[in-house]
């Protein structure tokens, strides 16, 4: 029998970055995994409430290997050999079956946002196999115990502790923790093991994906039909961003690493997922190329690098996220979709509160229950005997659980919005007015730790994203004014302007103009801003 305070299922980023914070910490941590590294993973694209997330959380937890990898310039200099790529923004084109792409005069077929004003402070995409090979390493050196290609059978409570048992390359392994986090993914060890229910989100599609690795993708910027008769510079390269091809019934995704390699793939309603076959895999994804010319063209002679995978069920919920003696990352509480890039910055959120926890300070107040680790009265404090039945555990379900729901309505308006375009391009500035304000309130320190994901803790915006949700809300000609009212509070980066035609610059001079919203004067904000641009020239 092996004693450790944490045992912490599954090495991808956020189980190895927790048991990172946790040995900071002082405790006695298992990190478990069921294969082993390098090894594929989803979960690809960072944004720019990541890249300040793991800023915080490295100069917090005297993690500073970590700091590096909040942005593209400092990665590049600092691990050139951890595959990574450039994301400077979002970009979304508007397709229509058998025909191919148009740019029109007025953009109304495309959607460009930019998240950072330049390659040095540009957010990231990440080769998991890569990232999380590098973050177990760096957990293994923080003095985290690992043990890879274990299997676990059970998992029991024993008392005030939990007991995992299982098997190792054929021997046996019988692990006993304070507390047992899950950090395997949706569907992941703990809802396997205690048969959790899918109680999956209200008013949600079902939806399927398909996806791949690919060499030999085209980039969109030198092909005609997608730069058009454009006039004037965009905000960043085409493909230089978390690319969107958007259709009816779903949308693709293409990712570029710095290697040469691109992941993409499709996620789609399960009436179009029929229609293809999509359980065929790379049949499949033939057909879906045949359906749209301008896409077939950017993949004409592209090659996977490894078999496709099909989702059958893209969506997961759990109906609890803690229970005695374990809890779970967001990763394995919920996940919606990767539209958005929302999955990083939830997980990262979700480290951010258990962290506190285990600190002892949870958003500032004395953790009750205290106890002590299992090695008598001289160990270190643990969290609650493992009974995370009461709080903070119940504050860290309610809002773990209330964030991927919230996350989830807004996907859901987009799913429905995908047909109007134009609708689409509006609604989407509920997630980039949220993820640009929780950006800069957190470089501001002016962040509250009550602060929740996508402004869904700000009654007046998360009431308005349901509101004017697609799904109950026809297009006309107030929508896109509606919603610049809505975001107005939170509108810090000049978006819902008609005048930009759906192409969004960083403008900071918006940022500095905004300086009201955050309760900072535009000479604070100002101040900021130079600082952070002149620092990453000197880089």
């Amino acid at each position: 029998m092996t004693d450790c305070d944490l045992a912490i299922v599954g090495s991808g980023f956020g189980g190895s970055l927790l048991a990172m914070i946790a040995r900071r910490l002082g405790y006695r941590v298992m990190l478990l995994e069921r294969g082993r590294h390098p090894r594929f993973a989803i979960g690809e694209s960072a944004s720019p409430l990541a890249g300040i997330l793991i800023e915080q959380l490295a100069d917090r937890y005297d993690l500073p290997r970590l700091r590096a990898l909040s942005a593209f310039g400092t990665w590049q200099r600092t691990y050139p050999n951890v595959v990574c790529g450039l994301k400077r923004g979002f970009t979304y084109f508007r397709h229509e079956r058998d025909r191919s792409y148009r740019v029109d005069a007025d953009r109304s077929t495309q959607l460009l946002v930019a998240a950072s004003p330049n390659d040095e402070l540009s957010d990231t995409h990440w080769l998991r196999a890569d990232v999380d090979h590098f973050l177990v390493r760096e957990a293994i050196a923080t003095g985290v115990d690992y043990l890879d290609e274990i299997q676990i059978e059970s998992f029991e409570r024993s008392g005030d502790t939990s007991v995992l048992t299982g098997r190792r390359r054929e021997t046996p392994v019988s692990i006993r923790a304070a507390l047992v986090v899950d950090a395997s993914g949706p569907h992941g060890f703990i809802s396997r093991a205690l048969n959790i229910r899918n109680s999956g989100f209200a008013e949600y599609p079902h939806t399927q994906a398909l996806f791949s690795h690919f060499t030999g993708v085209a980039r969109c910027d030198g092909m005609a039909e997608f730069v058009g008769a454009n006039r004037g510079m965009p905000p960043y390269p085409l493909d230089d961003a978390a690319l969107h091809h958007v259709f009816d019934g779903g949308w693709m995704w293409v990712l570029r690493f710095g290697n040469g390699v691109t992941s993409a793939g499709i996620a789609v309603t399960d009436d179009l997922a029929q229609e293809l076959k999509l359980a065929d895999g790379e049949a499949a994804w033939r057909r879906f190329l045949a359906m749209y010319p301008s896409i077939a063209s950017q993949f004409a002679d592209a090659e996977s690098t490894r078999e496709f995978t099909w989702m059958p069920r893209l969506s997961w919920r759990a109906d609890q996220a803690a229970g005695p003696g374990w809890v779970m990352l967001p990763s394995a509480a919920g996940f919606v979709d990767p539209l958005f890039s929302t999955g990083i910055p939830l997980t990262l959120l979700g480290i951010e509160r258990l962290a506190r926890i285990l600190r002892g300070r949870p958003e500032g107040r004395p953790l009750p229950e205290a106890a002590h680790a299992l090695n008598g009265a001289n160990a270190i404090p643990v969290v609650g005997r493992g009974r995370p039945s009461g709080r903070p555990f119940d504050d860290y379900t309610e809002v773990t659980l209330a964030e991927v729901d919230h996350t989830a309505r807004f996907v859901a308006g987009c799913y429905a919005a995908f047909p109007r375009f134009e609708q689409f391009a509006a609604y989407s500035m509920f997630y980039f007015a949220a993820a640009s304000f929780a950006e800069m309130a957190r470089r501001l320190r002016v962040h509250s730790t009550e602060s929740r994901f996508l402004a869904s803790d700000r009654a007046d915006v998360a009431d308005a994203l349901i509101r004017l949700s697609p799904q109950s809300c026809g297009l006309d000609a107030r929508y896109a004014s509606d919603v610049g009212r809505a975001i107005e509070p939170i509108n810090i980066a000049g978006l819902c302007d008609a005048r930009k035609r759906n192409w969004y610059p960083v403008d900071l001079q918006d940022t500095v103009r905004g300086a009201g919203k955050l309760g900072v004067t535009e000479e604070q904000i100002a101040c900021d801003i130079l600082q952070t641009l002149t620092f990453a020239g000197d880089r």
